[in-house]
């Protein structure tokens, strides 16, 4: 049987733009050509789906690091660069992505299908065909590609399950499983047999079907890391209602459902809320008064109380025409997962900016498209920094730095860019 994963750490990287092209048009009996330098292709970007046909995150564990094609740069005679390829990455339905640089949440992955991008390609530089004008017919200059993205992201399983099923090490889940659904997890008479959790389709009458999810026994302390109860909680977070089972042949079955329960109510509050059914296990070895006796008893806390034998099958059908109801009617309950804005994809077109006075002689210039038209901008060319001060001016970037009292000489960082001010050139 395949590992269960449900955490991983991968990298992605996405494309990086491919620069633009200088050239002319140079034909036989063509006067003046002009300018033919061709645009660079967009590079790939990197996109997460959701996939109900998944159900670990084990691919991820042969390989963390994923990387889209490069855009091609631009060529003569007006010809673009070839785009490069998306990738798009599958994983189980109910996956949470971390950034693990800010520790933000930046998606949910709760339906199935649903995608995500997490690493946008690099925008593809402008070939100097672009830049020709009336007044400017021979731009010497185009713009290099933008950079790639990369990241480092952490994703998380939250199953999907509509039944959950609870209990102590060896009350029997691994065995109602087995026997309700077509899944075949490891079943013996030792604590802690089931070391992952095991996820079973149980098929209606009608044809249609449910996912029961058994959970890896629950023990006092797991809420604080005991055992391995808290390595799974998480995966209970998403059902409808919860199976608990109890083992009925010991001496004090009442005391481990209470423990269950408020390990419940340690993780999540909520949890404790979820409808519960009480399934008291192993009744072909509990005498009957004792039994009756758990069920008056049960009743303080659950009136929704089955008495079964996993290892008979005594009470099963009368379980599974409960669970059948209660799968019609309960919905399944969304985890309110707190997605926060993925600032890596603001919107760097507006004219808004900020700028910081660091020290005496110096002015740091932030924000809005600038950090693109840096990025896109090579700062060896003097032509290029010139048109990139001309779209500073028309923001009024200068006009602010001259109302702060800025002077000849003076330091501008601009994204990471240094300049010298100097007032007949600004």
């Amino acid at each position: 049987m395949a590992a269960f994963i449900d955490k991983a750490k991968v990298r992605v990287i996405s494309g990086r733009g491919g620069n633009g092209c200088v050239a002319w048009r140079r034909e036989k009996f063509v006067d003046k050509g002009g300018p033919a330098g061709g645009d660079g292709g967009c590079g790939g970007s990197v996109y997460f789906i959701a996939d109900e046909n998944m159900s670990t995150l084990l691919d991820f564990s042969y390989k963390s690091i994923f990387r889209a094609q490069d855009g091609e740069n631009g060529k003569n005679k007006n010809c673009h660069g070839q785009g490069g390829k998306d990738v798009y990455l599958r994983v189980p339905v109910g996956v949470v992505i971390r950034d693990l640089k800010n520790g933000k949440i930046i998606a949910d992955l709760d339906e199935n299908n649903k995608i995500v991008l997490v690493a946008k390609g690099g925008r593809g530089g402008r070939g100097n065909a672009r830049f020709a004008t009336a007044q400017k017919r021979s731009p010497q200059f185009c713009e290099p590609g933008e950079a790639a993205v990369e990241r480092e992201l952490e994703l998380e399983l939250k199953l999907i399950a509509d039944v959950g099923l609870l209990g102590m090490p060896n009350a029997g889940k691994s065995s109602l499983i087995s026997i309700i659904s077509s899944a075949r997890p490891k079943i013996a008479d030792y604590p802690f047999t089931t070391l992952t959790p095991n996820l079973g389709v149980v098929k209606k009458p009608d044809g249609d079907g449910f996912v029961v999810a058994d959970i890896p026994g629950l023990i006092e302390g797991a809420s604080d890391g005991i055992g391995l109860g808290y390595e799974f909680l998480r995966h209970i977070q998403r059902c409808r209602f919860f199976l608990h089972l109890v083992d009925s042949s010991l001496e004090n079955p009442v005391n481990n459902y209470l423990k269950i329960n408020e390990e419940l109510k340690k993780y999540d509050l909520e949890l404790l809320k979820r409808h519960q059914v009480i399934v008291l296990n192993k009744s072909d070895i509990t005498e009957a008064d004792k039994l009756e006796s758990l069920k008056n008893e049960f009743k303080k806390y659950n009136s929704d109380i089955f008495v079964i034998s996993a290892a008979t099958k005594q009470g099963i059908n009368e379980l599974l025409s409960h669970i059948y109801k209660l799968v019609n009617e309960l919905e399944r309950h969304q985890i309110i997962v707190e997605v926060e804005h993925d600032s890596e994809f603001d919107n760097n077109d507006d004219s808004e900016y900020f700028i910081t006075k660091l020290n005496k002689n110096t002015y740091n210039i932030s924000g809005g498209k600038l950090k693109r038209l840096v990025a896109v901008t090579d700062i060896k060319n003097v032509q290029q920094i010139r048109r990139l001060s001309n779209i500073m001016d028309s923001m009024g970037v200068w006009t602010k730095l001259r109302e702060m009292g800025i002077n000849n000489d003076d330091t501008v960082i601009v994204e990471g860019v240094e300049m010298v001010y100097t007032e007949n050139y600004f």
